[in-house]
């Protein structure tokens, strides 16, 4: 199990980094003009990926805090800052992951929703919902950029599986 977190937690930290050679691209007015995502723009599906990500379920892990924050809240306004923030939010999963014993592994979780309520989940499961959901909100944004008409990237699994076994 650790090792198929770990392996997701590298894919999640590897696909932001790629998406993001394509998002600096961007002018302004696309990076945050409504592009009919759910939360609307480039800059507002980045923003619900840090509250998402690493406000709400990454301490809900590591700290066994639940945060009351809004999903569409924009924490970032600055894009520059935004993407150091995800940066920085993706690379500490993969300590995070190390550091975890069986025993956490086949356990569950006991967390308040966003709504307040009281919630158990296996463990497992649920941090992978968390890489799940990234995969979810990056593919709209690839989705928001091919529309715009520029390029965007391919962030598929296996290619990092094949990056990462080239010699």
């Amino acid at each position: 199990m650790k090792r198929h977190l770990l392996m997701l937690a590298r894919y999640n930290a590897w696909a932001i980094r790629r998406l993001y050679e394509h998002v600096d691209a961007l002018s302004e007015e696309d990076y945050r003009r409504d592009a009919g995502l759910f939360f609307k723009s480039v800059h507002g599906t980045l923003n619900h990926l840090l509250v998402g990500e690493h406000l709400i379920w990454y301490v809900r892990f590591s700290d066994g805090i639940s945060p009351r924050r809004s999903l569409d809240e924009e924490v970032e306004t600055d894009r520059a800052r935004l993407k150091q923030s995800l940066l920085d939010g993706a690379a500490r999963w993969q300590p995070f992951i190390e550091s975890l014993d069986d025993a956490r592994l086949i356990g569950s979780l006991s967390f308040n929703s966003t709504k307040g309520v009281a919630t158990t989940l296996p463990f497992v499961p649920t941090l992978t919902h968390v890489f799940n959901h990234g995969t979810h909100h990056r593919g709209q944004i690839t989705a928001a950029i091919t529309a715009m008409g520029h390029a965007c990237p391919e962030l598929d699994l296996l290619l990092m599986l094949r990056e990462e076994a080239k010699p």
